[in-house]
């Protein structure tokens, strides 16, 4: 049987960990063909973001074209999309494609603190591509911005995703991280329902790229038939085990580890 194949439109990242490199080892080591749409390219390592260029909107839809004209699409994950105008070109030309499994993480700041979203992007994000969403995935800091509300607990994030959710976007996944007093937890709201997923805090630097990999591994679960709890349940097991394997490479935060169960 042949792979399902899903498309990541994202940016890319010279050092390799996060962007669009760490969604194609995240899809890989799912089990799914990964392709790509390149947004913008960064110059960046371990420490920092020192540059970033953005693509024209028409090599974005160029891409876009190529890949839905020859490929069958069984899920698509956003990354960085830079600019209002990518994510109105992105959702211009998703929406005639119908994309059932289309999850959208809301890349805004790097692990640096370098601005990955412009702010005018923000509202065009709400506007045209969230609503196509079946799974928007921020972490606190994401959904902070979204929801206009401090997010420091469970109950925080709770009253967050509801707010979210009336964006138009079928589910919410809000990823805990350290931020939250409950570390490591996670939150998926479907409108109705919270499903809670708690897993093992990891106390290391070596995190770059933990976000990307994880909305991509979801998307790759997704493709190959899961739903979405199990997806995220599935995902969340793996992205824990790439964080404890992490790689202590570069001089700042290293990678996680996409492929950890391969001999070293």
């Amino acid at each position: 049987m042949a792979l399902k194949q899903v498309l990541t439109i994202a940016g890319s990242d010279s050092g390799g960990g996060a962007g669009i490199q760490a969604d194609i080892k995240a899809m890989s080591a799912n089990g799914v063909f990964a392709m790509s749409v390149i947004t913008a390219i960064t110059a960046q390592n371990t420490e920092e973001v020192t540059e970033v260029f953005e693509l024209p909107a028409s090599i974005v839809e160029a891409q876009l074209d190529a890949v839905f004209d020859d490929f069958e699409v069984a899920a698509v994950k956003t990354g960085m999309l830079s600019s209002a105008r990518i994510v109105t070109t992105v959702a211009k030309m998703l929406r005639p494609q119908k994309v059932v499994n289309l999850v959208v993480d809301p890349v805004m700041v790097s692990k640096s603190g370098h601005a990955l979203l412009e702010p005018d992007a923000v509202e065009a994000l709400k506007r045209e591509l969230i609503p196509l969403a079946l799974v928007i995935t921020p972490n606190v800091q994401e959904a902070e911005r979204l929801s206009g509300m401090a997010i420091k607990s469970l109950a925080e994030a709770r009253q967050a995703a509801k707010v979210i959710h009336r964006l138009g976007c079928k589910n919410v996944l809000i990823k805990g991280g350290h931020l939250l007093a409950e570390r490591a937890t996670d939150l998926l709201y479907d409108g109705r329902f919270f499903n809670i997923y708690k897993g093992e805090y990891i106390d290391t630097p070596h995190t770059h790229g933990t976000g990307c990999t994880y909305a991509s591994a979801i998307a790759a679960q997704l493709a190959r038939g899961k739903s979405l709890p199990e997806a995220v349940q599935t995902a969340k097991a793996y992205v824990t085990e790439a964080i404890r394997h992490g790689l202590a490479i570069g001089h700042g935060k290293g990678p996680t580890n996409h492929f950890y169960f391969l001999p070293q």
